[in-house]
């Protein structure tokens, strides 16, 4: 399979940081603060692979670390420690050693995230499909009718009514956002995909037709991605393979099935049990 993504004990530490950092945190010690500093350690040593095609699902608590991850990948945040290197037709990137021109470069042409808050994805002040015609300016199409015929695409492929293309998303409930955002983040589709906790709050009607969205897009255009959530109900959907994480660190990885059918960890057993 062609890889796509190669990440290598990626780490992110807000605080000083000091010696016992990583030695004093982690799931044995059921904190992810250091008792020394004070430091949070979001994050350690987090790798693995992503290949053209394949969903990879990172699961855990809430401050387990799992959109940190993702965010220091996407360069919302810089990480600590680590390396990460993104394959793209024949080019590689060393994801950490971009300056920020080539950063946003990558954001804005090979990369899509949709974030659990749709705030943090759309731009409220322009109309849904001006947010997904940013998307395309940045990617030099200038037709402003293939512009517009590609936003209304998008908004019926996300079941957005096509008659609602020139309303603000503000006008529009939770589960609307979201799925203008995912509209945006495939206008241009991105080999990679961030997908960050993205049917927390939804109702369930909303969530299913998300989830198929999803694996249609998988199976249509290949695109890898990385789910985050603290769902096992979205990780057995959608992952092929899962993190399991919790105080940061990585406790358990694997086949999802095997992850869900047969947890090696306590902490996996544990979301398991609580989820039948």
């Amino acid at each position: 399979m062609t890889k796509v993504l190669e990440v290598r004990n990626l780490s992110k530490v807000y605080g000083p940081s000091c010696m016992e950092c990583y030695e004093s945190t982690g799931p044995e010690f059921s904190t992810n603060i250091c008792p020394a500093c004070g430091s949070i350690v979001a994050a350690h040593n987090i790798s693995f692979d992503l290949c053209k095609g394949e969903i990879l699902g990172i699961m855990g608590e809430s401050g387990s670390g799992k959109s940190t991850a993702v965010k220091t990948l996407f360069f919302d945040q810089e990480p600590t420690h680590g390396s990460a290197r993104f394959y793209d037709s024949n080019q590689q990137y060393d994801l950490f050693s971009l300056n920020p021109a080539q950063k946003r470069n990558l954001r804005n042409h090979r990369f899509g995230m949709v974030y659990q808050n749709p705030g943090l994805g759309l731009n409220f002040n322009v109309s849904a499909g001006g947010n997904i015609a940013e998307r395309l300016l940045m990617n030099d199409l200038r037709h402003y009718q293939q512009i517009r015929d590609r936003a209304c695409e998008l908004l019926s492929r996300t079941e957005v009514a096509i008659a609602r293309v020139d309303e603000q998303p503000g006008n529009f409930s939770g589960g609307m956002q979201q799925r203008v955002q995912i509209a945006k983040a495939l206008a241009i589709n991105p080999p990679l995909l961030f997908l960050d906790e993205v049917t927390t709050g939804l109702d369930l009607s909303v969530q299913a037709a998300i989830l198929d969205l999803i694996l249609e897009i998988q199976q249509e255009f290949e695109t890898a991605m990385i789910v985050v959530t603290h769902d096992l109900g979205v990780i057995r959907l959608l992952a092929g393979r899962t993190l399991v994480m919790k105080n940061g660190r990585v406790v358990e990885a694997g086949l999802t099935d095997q992850v869900i059918e047969d947890p090696q960890h306590a902490y996996t057993q544990q979301l398991v049990a609580s989820a039948l």
